[in-house]
């Protein structure tokens, strides 16, 4: 039986040209025995290399692809030899990994959310110290990990990027990642090393102590979070039993504590007045519009503190279209200045787009909201406010005159291009828009923020900056054209 023998390093990318070449040379699946370096024996094997690939392309849905490119890292010594098996079925059964009960896809895809857990728990859960002298050019840090699964060659590159600016080091049974002035290299895995102390560490337990909430203990949830496994490399671990012991006492004192009255602006807020009949004021925009009265034209007028318009110069190449304003815009009157506007401009200049050169609105121009105790919460506008605030990014568009229009979220879509059915689907795309100007789709940054799960948070994110890059290199085809 050939054995395949994979490297500790770039196993990805090994097994895929390993499997590429055994499939090329149709060797069945239970005629390959497969393992990741020397440590990983296998019995009754003989150590022959694959064959050479043929020429010619072998397609796979991108599913599998992706797919692959996770379970490799699972520890599971069965890993590449499932992957195989169903790579060969894929042969002949094109639909298979649209099923959703197939047995080996399942167990793919287990071991798949397995390593998507152990990587995010790599990047929550490593603790460096400093071990370098602190007047050299380059700080130099490290850290002991111990992961569940083969994850540190994935999550390295987060910490590359992260932490640029120093040197550092990684340490696991498996492997050791090491990234000196700015380059990343991987060596063979070693035991516990010795790591001094670090000054660091009980500032950061201090805070730690200080952040710790006692009246939002959920000592399951906080486990499922935090499996006990890795508190053994935690220095904040030392804190939670004693945290834990008090909170019954912390909380009785928090409440004893607590004002008796709603605060002042609770009331405020329920009850604020209806904006006064005036014109609404916005630099460099509506003085321009041709109608200067207070929009009134759907009720969401009634409760919000003023309407939002756009901002940004009336030559912009570029023209961006939110849902609606939130709470901090209706109060501050300006367009994507709340916790969304805030993560988007960093992903604009992640993908190089200069906020001061890009038009911003939204679709609605008033913020549309229910009160929960002294909250005001964010409530989607619906197709008749949509349609009915038109008028008003009708004028946006014949003042700006963008090459590319940007629409971020649903509602975004359906004003511009008729329908926000399936903007998942759609995200990526151009669309046509008002007079045939290009739409670029994509969801709202505030889509981002709302997602629970960190791995998909992280995962979607980067989508997103992926989207925005699109479409900067739509706008300058568009205008070398």
């Amino acid at each position: 039986m050939p054995h395949v023998t994979l490297p500790k390093v770039g196993t990805a990318e090994a097994w895929r040209e390993a499997a590429r070449a055994c499939l090329s040379a149709r060797i069945p699946p239970e005629a390959i025995a497969w393992s990741r370096g020397p440590g990983e024996a296998v019995l009754w094997a003989e150590d022959e290399p694959p064959p050479a690939p043929k020429v010619g392309a072998i397609r796979v849905p991108e599913s599998f692809v992706h797919l692959a490119s996770q379970v490799v890292w699972h520890k599971d010594p069965e890993r590449f030899a499932r992957l195989y098996a169903v790579l060969w079925r894929l042969r002949t059964e094109r639909e298979l990994m649209q099923d959703a009960a197939d047995r080996d896809l399942v167990a793919l895809r287990q071991m798949e959310r397995a390593v998507h857990r152990d990587i995010h728990k790599t990047k929550a859960f490593v603790r460096f110290r400093e071990v370098g002298e602190k007047a050299a050019p380059r700080r130099r840090f490290a850290a002991w990990f111990e992961p569940s699964h083969f994850t540190l060659e994935p999550a390295a590159p987060f910490f590359a990027r992260r932490f640029a600016d120093m040197d550092w080091l990684i340490a696991t049974p498996d492997l050791v990642a090491r990234f000196t002035d700015g380059t990343l290299t991987f060596e063979e895995g070693v035991e516990k090393p010795y790591l001094p102390e670090d000054a660091q560490e009980e500032l950061w337990l201090t805070y730690f102590r200080n952040i710790f909430n006692p009246a939002r203990v959920k000592p399951d949830r906080m486990l499922a979070e935090m499996p006990k496994k890795y508190w053994k490399n935690l220095p904040e671990t030392a804190a939670i039993p004693d945290l834990l012991a008090n909170a019954e006492t912390r909380v009785r004192e928090m409440a004893e504590a607590a004002p008796t009255r709603a605060p002042f602006y609770a009331k405020a807020i329920a009850s604020r007045p209806p904006p006064p009949r005036a014109p609404i004021a916005s630099p460099g925009l509506i003085s321009a519009l041709k109608e200067e009265d207070t929009c009134t034209r759907c009720p969401l007028f009634a409760n919000a503190t003023q309407a939002v318009p756009g901002e940004g110069p009336l030559d912009a190449r570029l023209m961006m279209v939110g849902e609606q304003p939130g709470d901090q815009e209706d109060l501050a009157g300006r367009p994507f200045v709340g916790p969304a506007g805030q993560l988007f401009d960093t992903l604009l200049r992640d993908a190089g787009i200069d906020r001061s050169k890009v038009f911003l609105t939204n679709a609605v121009k008033h913020f549309k909201y229910t009160i929960k105790g002294v909250r005001r919460i964010h409530q989607s506008p619906n197709g008749g406010e949509i349609a009915a605030c038109k008028w008003w990014l009708a004028q946006e568009l014949s003042l700006v005159k963008p090459k590319l229009v940007v629409a971020l979220g649903a509602s975004a879509a359906e004003s511009l291009t008729g329908t926000r059915d399936g903007i998942l689907k759609r995200r990526g795309t151009l669309e046509e828009g008002p007079d045939g100007l290009p739409v670029f789709l994509t969801v709202h940054p505030s889509f981002l923020l709302r997602l629970p799960d960190p791995v998909a948070k992280e995962m979607e994110t980067e989508k997103f900056r992926q989207d925005l890059i699109a479409a900067k290199e739509h706008l300058e085809r568009l205008l070398a054209a």
